[in-house]
């Protein structure tokens, strides 16, 4: 009998551990409105915003690090960090390496941006992208010169010093651009890309995943997600 007590006490302990565990956000900080890092050196943006109140309706404790975007998935499956929360589209590619949760936006239309007057062929010319994305993977498969870069701020100044004809990213990162650059302009029709954006976590953590799925829905069933979404601008509301 005590040796059950005891067995009882010691999971009683395990799951109160598990419980109080600090669950780290991996972000990039670099992809306006998504996420970037503000005037206070701290992550910003709608997905600050959603994963804390994520995180709050999951009861989970948790703390944001930051990641260059080429390495983002390999240092979640090693452990940097337990979960990616920067803007990542969901694909079945990227399936195959972590899981997913259900999307926290719809798929957003992406863009090209090049210099105002030009009329780039954005089907046979040099089209920059950043990295790792859908948009650098659809430039790759479209006919066009693909021009890859680690970071999105690299693929504007492209456009900007003549690098590239045009770049393509997230509509929601380049209409900003687009109307405080008046030597930029977007050009040619939105490309739908994707199955929205998701949050990434490695494939063991079914638990973790679980409960941010019913974070998620709870937002979407309050109406508190499409709220956050028309906050910052971020696209189509579920």
């Amino acid at each position: 009998m005590r040796k059950l007590a005891l067995t009882a006490a010691i999971l009683a302990m395990t799951a109160g551990l598990a419980a109080a565990q600090t669950i780290r956000l991996g972000t990039e900080g670099a992809y306006p409105p998504y996420n970037f890092i503000n005037d206070k050196g701290e992550v910003d943006g709608f997905e600050r915003e959603l994963g804390d109140e994520l995180c709050r309706r999951a009861k989970l404790t948790c703390e944001w690090v930051t990641n260059d975007w080429d390495s983002i998935i390999p240092n979640l499956v090693s452990g940097n960090y337990d979960v990616i929360i920067a803007g990542m589209s969901i694909t079945p590619e990227r399936d195959e390496v972590i899981d997913f949760t259900q999307n926290y936006t719809q798929p957003d239309p992406s863009a090209y941006l090049a210099r105002t007057g030009d009329s780039p062929d954005l089907q046979h010319g040099v089209i920059a992208a950043q990295t790792g994305t859908i948009q650098a993977a659809y430039v790759a498969s479209s006919g066009a010169t693909l021009l890859e870069f680690a970071t999105p701020e690299e693929t504007i100044s492209a456009v900007r010093d003549g690098e590239a004809d045009a770049v393509l990213a997230d509509s929601a990162y380049l209409e900003p651009i687009a109307a405080e650059d008046p030597g930029l302009e977007l050009v040619g029709d939105p490309v739908l890309i994707g199955g929205g954006v998701g949050m990434g976590i490695r494939e063991s953590d079914t638990e973790l995943k679980e409960k941010f799925n019913a974070a998620i829905q709870s937002m979407k069933d309050d109406g508190s997600l499409n709220a956050l979404i028309e906050k910052w601008q971020i696209g189509a509301t579920f």
